[in-house]
This record gives structure tokens, sequence and C-alpha cells, in this order.
């Protein structure tokens, strides 16, 4: 049936993902703005972009940059121990292996070379600040680089508890290091379990730490425990501009925004219609940008694996659309982008679909996301910060049978972070119209699945294997997903709606982190 017709007679129309349109009503008789909450951003205290211009969102080819690097995480290390004197006749030292100043001068030695060989071996940036010596509490206050750390790493060799305290009350993130067999024991190998996370009872009783901010000898698990860490705090106050406004799929008008400023710290910065509108009026009228778009595009055709199944001016309205995305990333100083109204508002004013700029955002770097759905928009900026790849939102289905399809349009091609997976470019799947990638990505390749929750209190993960990249009638970005995990379980526990995904494992540092945002991470695999 016509797509006019099904507006005359009210019936269900056609839409990306199922979230209504805003020229026509969703199936309950509710439009997409009250469906989705989406200009609610300016009473959130966000600060929305005015006043602009096309010549002065305009960039030339060499400002044509990848978006900004992840910060580097920042770690203070501190050996804390303890140089005992001899007593006759008496218990004089507690145990372990560092009881002398020249203990100690090795022991910095040591950490040196095992942080030099992290710093190597780390797939994310990281910062050792100089490691600072501590003996007692009031040395902590002596240390003038703790302001600057994101986290403390405490090699706790000896010393006492109420070190630990003074650390803890500088509010950072604490991991304890301690020794067993990779050099000299430690104390608090020994203890710091019973006598400091549990206070001797056998409950934890710190506020701070618990019992997974604890390493021994292994440099592995110290290194995930700073790459999740550096992901947390890229995510943490990170910057987000959202067109149209902010939403939350099928949820109140501003509750789901205002749940990610909460959390997250976010700062949303948004950009109406009416400007987008202009914006594009003037780039089309600009002939310099319009050769740049047309010249891009074919740059971009003639990519490795690239298959043109739309109309080519579909593709050429693409990027000027995403020329000036990145006009007003810079002018918002944002590294992520997300659009609201999809469908309904951007195709009349770019005669073409958000879906490719999109793509091309995400493998340039930024963080690209359709729909403006603040429920999943916070699990892409971590899992982006943990991983250092772009990253995949998309629809999910039921899980049946081991398996389950993921779907969207809007995926990177980039999705290990450098090599372009083959894509076939044809129309949005709903709407028939524009430029979307359909994204071929690897068979075999392990993914690691998010399903965040409306309410911000909880996200399953899973982790699974991609079995094929179909060709179904939906979202054209679309793969089949194997896991080994029950699929009822799965269908009774999933949360929320949209999904996020990225290629690899990263289970252990999601639950990391988000333990220090008061989510529940419940892994299924």
């Amino acid at each position: 049936m016509p797509h006019d017709e099904h507006h005359s007679r009210g019936q269900f129309h056609p839409r990306c993902c199922s979230t209504g349109g805003e020229s026509g009503p969703a199936a309950d008789g509710v439009t997409r703005r009250g469906f989705l909450g989406g200009v609610s951003a300016f009473a959130l205290g966000s600060t929305a972009l005015s006043g602009l211009s096309w010549p002065a969102l305009a960039m030339s080819d060499d400002e044509l940059s990848e978006a900004p690097r992840r910060r580097p995480l920042a770690v203070k290390p501190l050996l804390v121990y303890s140089t005992p004197q001899r007593r006759p006749q008496t218990s004089w030292r507690s145990w372990g292996g560092i009881q002398t100043e020249a203990d100690a001068k090795q022991e910095v030695a040591r950490i040196d070379a095992e942080l030099d060989a992290l710093k190597q071996a780390a797939d994310f940036p990281v910062k050792f600040l100089p490691i600072a010596r501590v003996k007692s509490a009031a040395d902590v206050a002596g240390i003038s680089d703790l302001a600057a750390a994101d986290m403390v790493l405490i090699y706790a060799a000896g010393g006492w508890m109420d070190i630990f305290d003074a650390i803890g009350k500088h509010g950072k993130d604490v991991v304890f290091f301690v020794r067993h067999k990779s050099g000299p024991v430690y104390l608090w190998y020994e203890i710091i379990s019973p006598r400091y996370l549990r206070q001797h009872t056998d409950e934890l009783k710190v506020r701070h730490a618990d019992f997974t901010d604890v390493v021994v000898d292994s440099q592995e698990e110290l290194l995930w425990r700073l790459r999740s860490l550096c992901g947390l705090h890229n995510a943490l106050s990170s910057r987000i501009l959202a067109v149209g406004g902010p939403g939350g799929w099928s949820q109140p008008a501003g509750v789901v925004p205002k749940l990610a400023e909460q959390r997250w710290k976010l700062d949303i910065r948004t950009v109406s219609y009416d400007e987008l509108g202009r914006l594009i009026k003037e780039a089309r009228a600009d002939e310099a940008a319009v050769k740049r778009a047309r010249r891009r595009a074919d740059e971009y055709l003639k990519l490795a694996g690239t298959t043109l199944e739309t109309e080519r001016a579909f593709v050429d309205n693409a990027f000027v659309l995403e020329q000036i995305f990145r006009g007003l990333l810079k002018q918002a100083d944002c590294g992520a982008i997300t659009i609201n109204e999809c469908m309904g508002t951007i195709i009349p004013l770019a005669e073409t679909t958000a879906c490719l700029p999109l793509s091309l955002l995400n493998d340039a770097g930024f963080l690209a996301f359709c729909e403006s759905d603040f429920v999943v928009i916070p699990s892409g900026i971590l899992l982006a910060g943990i991983a250092g790849k772009p990253v995949f939102l998309q629809d999910p289905t039921y899980p049946h049978d081991g398996l389950i399809t993921l779907a969207h349009c809007t995926a990177p091609r980039k999705m290990d972070g450098k090599n372009l997976e083959p894509a076939r470019i044809l129309t949005h799947f709903e709407s028939d119209y524009g430029a979307a990638p359909k994204v071929e990505m690897h068979k075999g390749q392990q993914v690691t699945m998010i399903a965040p929750d409306f309410e911000a209190k909880r996200w399953l993960g899973l982790l699974g294997t991609i079995e094929d990249h179909p060709f179904m009638d939906i979202c054209r970005s679309q793969i089949d997903v194997r896991f080994e995990c029950d699929s009822g379980l799965i269908a009774e526990r999933m949360p929320g709606f949209h999904w996020m995904l990225a290629y690899g494992d990263y289970r252990r540092e999601l639950g990391y982190a988000l333990r220090r945002v008061g989510i529940a991470w419940e892994c299924l695999t």
C-alpha cells in the first residue's frame, strides 16, 4: 500500500525501528515527539546552539580531521610500606619482604619496569605519574600530583589502614596490587580482606573499594582494570550533540535524558531542526561544498568492497549532511552526535537519510548514534571508551535456539577500529529512500552485546559470535549472532529495547566500570 494511503487511513505508519514518525501517528496514536520526549533537553539545562550559519561551520579538506582521541587515564602509583626497627624478645615486624629503605628503593625500580611494560602493552591511552613512597597517613597529604590523577594504584607492601583511609578520602578510584610470587611478598597479600576491606567483620565495610579492586601478581589482571577505568573516565562528563534534542525510546518526556545526566554527568548540547534545515539549505547552495561532497562520495564509492545499490544523488546528499554534522560537532566541541526524529524530519530537509552520514562519522572516530535514545547511548559511550573501537547501536529480535538477529541502518564499517568491512549502499529499509550501508560484518567475529534497562539500574551483557550477515527485509546492517546461554533466560531477562555491540570481549571491563556508577551488570555468558 502506498505511503500516503497508510497515513490517510490512520493505519500503522512505516517508520524506523517502530518508534513512530513525526509526520504520522504511532500505533497507539501518540506522535513521535511525544513518544520519545525528543525536545526535552532544553528543560534539562543543556546548551542549545543557535545563530548558526554554514559559512561559519564550513571546513576545508584539511580540517575534516578525525575525532578527538580518548583521554589518557592518569594513574598515580603509591608504594605503601614501613621500615620497622628490631626490638629484643618481641614481634617487631609484620609479614613482607619490604622492610628497609634499600628494599623500597629496589621495589620502586621493579614497579617502574612493570609500569613501562604495561604502557607498552596497553591498547588504550594511559599515563603513569611518578611513584610516591608512603609510610604514613601524613605522607598522603604531601603528594602534590594526587589531585591530577584519575585513579590511585596502591602497591600495598606494608603500612597500616590509616594510610588507605587517607587515600580514600580523596575520592579517587583505587586498585590494590599485592605480591605473592612476582617479587618480595607483601604484607597485605595476607590481610587486605579481613583487616581492611571487611574491617574485622564478615561483610565489605569500606565504601571506596571492594574485592574486585585487589590484584595479586598478575599484570594482565591489572591491565584490564586500567582499560575499564580509562573507558569510564572518558565516558563520565563527556559531551554529546543531540540534533533535535535528546529522548528515550518509548519513555516519558525528559525522564531518560535526566537519568543520563545524573548517572554519567553527560553534557548534552542541542541544535534544533529549524537551525539544521537552514544549514542544509545554505550548504546545498554552496557550490564548493557540493563539489567537495561529490568528490568525497566518489572516493568513498571507489573503496574496495563498496557497492552502490541506490541513487547516486542520495550518497552525494549524504556527504553534504555529513559535512554539516562535522561542522556542528566542531562548533559544539563534541566528539559524539545523535539524531532525534531520524526519518520524519531529516528526509525532507536533506533529501537523503542520516544513515550513511552517521556511519561515516563512526568510521572517522566520532560516536554517531541514530534515534537520540539515551537509554542505550551511555552504553555506547562507555563501550567505545573501553574498546577504542566504533560501536553498533541496533535493534534486537527474539532470542531462540541460541541465536539472535541484530539490525540497524547506521553501522560503522571500521568495526575493528582499523579496517573497512565490505558494504552495500542501499536505501534505508522502512522508507526505501536515501543511502544506508549494509555492512557485511565478519563471520566468526566475537562480539560483546549490551542490553541497557530503561531505569539505568541494570544492564544485561552477552558474549556471542557472528554467524551470518543475511539479507532479510529489515534494517540493512544485520547479523545473526550465536551465543552460549539459554535462549529462554535471555528472553526473560532482556530489558529496554535498543542494544549496543562491539567487536571483542569486554565483559569484565564493563562490569568493573558499572559498579562505580551504581548500575548492576548481569552477564549471562
